[in-house]
């Protein structure tokens, strides 16, 4: 089994959640001045009730920063087209989507995609371990499904055990809450990525916000 991860390798992903599409435009130009990685939230209104920019509606992605898509969608295979268009560096969907995701993962696989699996709170892993073997990532959500400023529900770090015994190579991401207030607990809690929303998006000035995450990450004992 793997190390823990040494919280000075774990990465904060700034995402970008918005149904407003000059939003859209300054955020997806703002990250890449800044950070190395960032995560669209895609949602169709079919898993969630509420909308975002749809991913058919992106003419391109940044090629000097790593592009992650969180597709909170009911039916993957019909967003494939354009997720293979984009050729994001990792295109995540939920187990409890309303399909089988192993011949998603296949086509994305070829496409020269990585794969993740989203794992909602209620779902416990050793109930979608074939998602879990087949990913590249797996993604602990823990707050508010499709809204920016949830609370982080922090007993959902039990699962990263769990996810490790299933798959002990596999990247392990978290999304939900993540605030300068938690994320030295969840730096060191073996998570490789963090992604972050309104605790960037949402500041006045979300490159200063997103070093202040970075820095403390590896902070140890309490915060005060």
């Amino acid at each position: 089994m793997n190390p823990v991860v040494d919280p000075t390798d774990v990465v904060i992903v700034p995402t970008l959640l918005t149904s407003d599409a000059n939003e859209f435009t300054r955020l997806i130009g703002l990250y890449p001045t800044f950070a190395k990685r960032m995560q669209i939230d895609v949602i169709d209104g079919s898993f969630v009730s509420t909308t975002t920019i749809p991913e058919s509606a992106i003419t391109a992605l940044p090629t000097n920063i790593l592009v992650d898509f969180h597709m909170m969608v009911a039916r993957p295979s019909e967003h494939l087209q354009h997720i293979i268009r984009l050729k994001p560096n990792l295109c995540i969907f939920h187990a409890e989507a309303a399909e089988d995701l192993l011949p998603i993962f296949a086509q994305l696989k070829q496409a020269g995609i990585k794969t993740g699996v989203a794992l909602l709170q209620r779902t416990y892993p050793g109930v979608v371990e074939q998602y879990i073997k087949a990913a590249d990532h797996v993604l602990i959500f823990a707050g508010a499904l499709g809204k920016n400023g949830g609370e982080a529900d922090l007993l959902q770090i039990e699962k990263v055990k769990l996810i490790r015994a299933i798959n002990p190579e596999v990247e392990i991401g978290w999304d939900g809450g993540v605030s300068i207030e938690n994320v030295r607990a969840l730096a060191h809690s073996d998570i490789n990525v963090l992604n972050a929303g309104s605790a960037i998006a949402k500041t006045e000035d979300p490159k200063t916000s997103w070093e202040e995450l970075v820095k403390e990450k590896t902070q140890r004992g309490v915060r005060v």
